[in-house]
C-alpha cells in the first residue's frame, strides 16, 4: 500500500536524501509548511486571525540526537511565544510540541523532555496561551502521557493528542475525558503494526467515531482534527447530541489543506484551528502528509514531472 511505503520512508535517511535532493520539492513543501523561520510563522498566524481562524504552531523537528539540539528547539519555542505575546497574537495561537524534538529518545530523555516542555509551558503561561503535546508512534505514548500528567499538575491546560488507529485509544479517551482536559483526536500518521493498530481505513474511521462519542460525552475539551467530511459531520453530531456549544470544543485542520472548509466553519461560528508547521526540518512531516491523501502524492508528482 502506497501510504505504508511513504510512512516508512518518512523515517528513512536514504529516502530523506533522495527526496530533499529534488529541487522542486521545496516548492511543493511550501503548500504544507508556512516557512522556515519565526517571521513566517507569525505572518501565518496574523493572516489566519484576520480570517477568524486560530492556529497552533509546530517548530518542525523530531528524533533529536543530542541535548544541545533539544535545548535549541526549546529556546525557539520560548522565543516564539514571547513574540506572539509582544505582537498581540497569543489569543489566536498556541504551540504544538513533539517530545522527541525536546530529547525524549536520548538517555534520560523522558526527564529531559519534561524539563524542556516545562520551560515551554512557562513561556506559554506568561504569554496567555497554551501548549499541546503532539503524539508520535506507539512506542512513545506511555512516556508522553507520563510527561503530560506531570505537566498538568502545574499547567492543567496542556493538551494531548490521541490517535484512533491505535487499539488502546478508546480507553485513553475514557481516561482523559475529564474536566479541563484538552484532547486533539486524529486518525494517526505513523506506520504501526497490526498488533497495536487497526490496519483497515474503515476500522480506523469507526474507531474515530467511537472516540468522538467518548470525548464529547465527557467533561473535557475535544479537538476534532480531521479533513474527512464524514468525521467532521460525526463530530458535529456528537457535539449536538451532548449539548455542547461552540466554546467547549473545536475543529482542526492542517495548513494548506481544505482552506475553503476552514473558512466555512469559521463563518458558521465554529472554532477552527489550523496546524501551522514551520522550520527547515520538514522532511518527516512532508512525507506523512503525502501518505495521508493520494491527491497530495499526485500534486507532488505533477510538480516533479513539470519542473
Amino acid at each position: 500500500m502506497l501510504s505504508s511505503v511513504l510512512l516508512k520512508a518518512s523515517r528513512s535517511p536514504v529516502a530523506r536524501r533522495a527526496v530533499t535532493a529534488i529541487p522542486v520539492t521545496r516548492k511543493v513543501v511550501d503548500r504544507f509548511v508556512a516557512g522556515e523561520d519565526q517571521a513566517a510563522a507569525i505572518a501565518a498566524v496574523r493572516a489566519l486571525k484576520a480570517q477568524g481562524l486560530f492556529a497552533t504552531l509546530d517548530h518542525l523537528g523530531e528524533d533529536t540526537t543530542d541535548a544541545a539540539q533539544a535545548a535549541g528547539i526549546r529556546d525557539s519555542y520560548v522565543s516564539l511565544l514571547g513574540r506572539l505575546r509582544a505582537e498581540g497574537l497569543a489569543d489566536a495561537a498556541e504551540v504544538s510540541v513533539k517530545l522527541s524534538a525536546l530529547g525524549q529518545a536520548l538517555p534520560g530523555g523522558e526527564q529531559l523532555a519534561l524539563d524542556n516542555a516545562r520551560a515551554v509551558c512557562e513561556a506559554a503561561a506568561a504569554a496567555g496561551t497554551t501548549v499541546t503535546l503532539d503524539m508520535e508512534d506507539h512506542t512513545t505514548i506511555d512516556s508522553t502521557l507520563r510527561v503530560l500528567k506531570v505537566l498538568r499538575e502545574e499547567f492543567p491546560w496542556v493538551g494531548a493528542v490521541l490517535q484512533s488507529m491505535l487499539h488502546r485509544t478508546e480507553q485513553d479517551c475514557r481516561d482523559l475525558a475529564y474536566r479541563g482536559s484538552r484532547i486533539r483526536l486524529v486518525k494517526g500518521a505513523y506506520a504501526e503494526p497490526a498488533s497495536v493498530a487497526h490496519q483497515d481505513k474503515a476500522e480506523v474511521d469507526a474507531a474515530y467515531e467511537r472516540c468522538l462519542e467518548i470525548l464529547m460525552a465527557g467533561d473535557g475539551y475535544p479537538m476534532v482534527a480531521s479533513h474527512d467530511s464524514r468525521m467532521i459531520r460525526a463530530g458535529r453530531a456528537a457535539a449536538r447530541a451532548h449539548g455542547r456549544s461552540a466554546g467547549d470544543h473545536e475543529f482542526q485542520m492542517l495548513f494548506g489543506i481544505r482552506q475553503d472548509e476552514q473558512l466555512k466553519a469559521a463563518a458558521a461560528g465554529e472554532r477552527m484551528r489550523v496546524y501551522v508547521p514551520f522550520g527547515t526540518d520538514w522532511y518527516g512531516y512532508f512525507m506523512r502528509r503525502l501518505a495521508e491523501r493520494p491527491a497530495n502524492v499526485a500534486f507532488f508528482l505533477r510538480a516533479v514531472v513539470g519542473r
